[in-house]
């Protein structure tokens, strides 16, 4: 028997728009886990990241569409105060998920998303790839009531 879980890369590499000394890096949320980024020290308003981040998720229900959507804060970093929040951008990624469980992959070309920021206003813009790749594991690999089921040579 095969189990299936899946897991969506998020890629991103550019923002843009903002002015001043920035130091910033991204929290990106899904569901609830969160992952952050390097801080792009002395970067300002261009930064450059090329990172990539993984997530498992679970196949969309129809019940929680609102749920597949990534989160990406982006925040300014303070030595001596509270990091700035500068804005967020939302991506929904549902159908990039369903493609994916379909398929076995899906992905969301790098595109760009516009940041929105506190006031509710758009200022900038930060580029994102989202991958989506089906991981079929083996029956054995499975985890039963807790234990890990492993094989012992005699």
């Amino acid at each position: 028997m095969l189990v299936a879980s899946q897991t969506l890369n998020v890629s991103w590499v550019l923002l843009g728009g903002f002015a001043g000394k920035m130091d910033p890096y991204v929290l990106i949320r899904y569901k609830n886990h969160e992952r952050k980024s390097s801080v792009a020290r002395g970067a300002g308003s261009n930064p450059v990241w090329n990172e990539k981040f993984n997530f498992r998720v679970q196949y969309p229900g129809a019940d929680d569409d609102d749920q597949y959507k990534l989160i990406l804060r982006i925040m300014d970093e303070d030595t001596f105060s509270a990091d700035d929040f500068i804005g967020e951008a939302v991506i929904y990624v549902t159908d990039v998920i369903s493609l994916g469980a379909e398929k076995g992959t899906a992905e969301l070309r790098p595109t760009k998303y516009r940041v929105v920021l506190p006031n509710k206003s758009y200022h900038g813009e930060i580029r994102v790839g989202v991958t989506f790749t089906k991981k079929v594991e083996d029956e054995k690999d499975k985890d039963l009531g807790g234990w890990k089921e492993s094989l012992v040579s005699e």
